[in-house]
């Protein structure tokens, strides 16, 4: 853990470390809980830069959207606050190139899977809410992270290019799924082409709601 405490330096926050340990069930970033001797706990993270390219765009949307956030409620409960480096910075790059980030940990609970109706609800209404707050964020001005990513025309092209050359011989055995995939051909542009048509507006969204993607109040839920 010695890395992740000598990232941790490099932030503008004074405390002595008590406990150092891997945190959450998260696959793509590398997450560290720290605590200090007198209580507080903290989430450092070290961005998967072979997933995310230009991990300082990552960092400057969430810096914006935030921020407009934090405008319109008035507050910055609803949003993640991060704790910038000592020259001022959202993120420390260190000699591995590795880019860390660090945050106040928030005390809550995150739901792998809904245990009721309720707990669908709150997740959803969080969702309304992060959308609502955000619809007149100028979209534009956010960084494509890893461009073509939500492209569903390009993603069918590329689906029907390897199911034609089945490189692994494995197509026969799922044609049902194929054809699925197939039938649905007109569905796939839906999204770009009435944006292109100017019948829909460029407008920030979330593209990964679900339920752990959300925290929810430890007692109110």
């Amino acid at each position: 853990m010695e890395k992740v405490l000598r990232a941790m330096s490099h932030f503008d926050v004074t405390i002595e470390p008590e406990t150092c340990a891997p945190f959450g069930g998260g696959h793509i970033n590398d997450t560290y809980m720290i605590t200090s001797k007198t209580g507080e706990k903290y989430i450092i993270q070290a961005i998967n830069t072979n997933v995310f390219k230009n991990p300082e765009q990552i960092m400057d949307n969430i810096r914006m959207v935030s921020e407009h956030i934090v405008q319109r409620t008035g507050g910055c409960n609803a949003v993640m606050c991060f704790i910038p480096t000592k020259s001022g910075r959202y993120y420390h790059p260190d000699s591995e190139n590795k880019f860390w980030r660090l945050y106040y940990f928030v005390p809550a609970i995150c739901l792998d899977f809904p245990e009721n109706e309720q707990d669908f609800y709150e997740c959803a209404f969080a969702f309304g809410e992060f959308q609502k707050n955000l619809s007149d964020f100028p979209a534009e001005k956010l960084h494509e992270t890893i461009p073509d990513f939500h492209n569903t025309p390009k993603r069918f092209k590329n689906f029907l290019k390897a199911v034609s050359e089945d490189k692994m011989g494995r197509a026969a055995s799922v044609q049902r799924e194929i054809d699925f995939i197939k039938e649905r051909e007109e569905f796939y542009s839906i999204l770009f082409s009435n944006f292109e048509s100017g019948k829909l507006p460029l407008r920030v969204t979330h593209n990964d709601t679900k339920s752990n993607n959300v925290l929810l109040n430890s007692e109110t839920r």
